[in-house]
């Protein structure tokens, strides 16, 4: 498997693991990703190996002697192994190459998307780099993408394979630590944000129900918003340290609640099965959107929803959450 990045796609990707290995339970699965998510993949038992790579740091400094040789020695690891099926997940013409390098056990193959759909990112010519290349619906959720192409890539039943819901490969959370509720407010898109002032109110709200707050941040810029929402709506709201994605997984997953922009870490808690509020800025919500569980629900498309719209859904969510053990 290659998908390389970014955090929310490599999330949505998982259920394919469980997919395949339902149907081939022998199998062995190897993903390629980018470094900085392959401490997360490393906690996920169905996966073989991790293969991490560092595109985005190497094509800053491709021109050293360290990054050439990094180079190197990523393709010697890749091409360790040989596969029968080498699937590009992500449609550019980055991933494809990496997938083109991968070495084929005889009669193997490499696949990737024939077409475009609407709202994923993909390059025209990863078509022709690879040896096999599977149409795809011009409009489809994220998710059901990514399992299509293996259903189809194995030459099964894609709609059987989407009949049953994604499963991701982590364990049912058994502890939650009472009225906590995780702001995921960080984004690298622009246009993913919601208002600060938004999110004082929420804030507020939280925490005249009882809520302490959690705020997770991973950059001196996400730091900075973050400390300022803590003195803003008081001492019951915490910036946390930076930590590894494996730490912030664990530490989330004790969450009573969380609530986040359209990225990486609100994409974390729906694999994990927890009561989210997921808010859209834009219309993806039918390419990214949360599936099936009222415990988890996407609030605003079109335009930024207000504070009561999303304080409306929290309650929502949190009426419908599973029952969990406290700790």
């Amino acid at each position: 498997m290659v998908k390389l990045s970014s955090l929310g796609d490599v999330i949505q990707t998982l259920p394919v693991l469980h997919d395949i290995h339902s149907r081939y339970p022998d199998c062995r699965i190897d993903w390629v990703v980018e470094e900085a998510f392959a401490d997360l993949l490393r906690t996920v038992p169905a996966i073989s190996k991790v293969i991490p790579i560092a595109q985005r740091r190497w094509r800053k400094t491709f021109w050293q002697a360290d990054t050439r040789a990094a180079w190197r020695a990523f393709w010697h690891e890749l091409q360790t192994d040989t596969y029968d099926v080498v699937m590009d997940f992500q449609g550019l013409i980055k991933s494809a190459r990496v997938a083109r390098m991968a070495r084929l056990n005889p009669g193997g193959f490499s696949v990737t998307y024939a077409n475009a759909s609407d709202w994923c990112a993909y390059e025209w010519p990863v078509r022709w780099l690879l040896q096999r290349s599977v149409p795809m619906e011009k409009t489809i959720h994220a998710v059901a993408r990514y399992r299509s192409l293996a259903a189809r890539a194995l030459a099964q039943d894609a709609a059987q394979w989407l009949a049953q819901a994604p499963v991701y490969p982590w364990p049912a959370v058994p502890a939650v630590q009472p009225r906590l509720a995780v702001l995921a407010f960080g984004t690298t898109r622009a246009d993913n944000l919601w208002p600060t002032d938004d999110w004082q109110s929420l804030g507020r709200q939280l925490i005249a129900q009882g809520f302490g707050l959690a705020l997770p941040q991973s950059s001196d810029q996400e730091q900075a918003w973050a400390e300022q929402l803590a003195q803003t709506v008081g001492a019951a709201c915490q910036v946390r340290p930076r930590m590894s994605l494996a730490e912030l997984t664990s530490r989330m997953a004790a969450a009573t609640l969380v609530v986040g922009v359209d990225s990486g870490l609100s994409h974390l808690a729906i694999a994990l099965n927890l009561p989210v509020v997921q808010i859209f800025s834009q219309p993806r919500v039918a390419r990214a959107g949360p599936l099936g569980r009222a415990h988890q629900q996407p609030v605003g498309g079109e335009h930024a929803p207000h504070t009561d719209e999303v304080w409306q859904v929290c309650q929502q969510v949190l009426a419908a959450a599973p029952a969990r053990h406290s700790v």
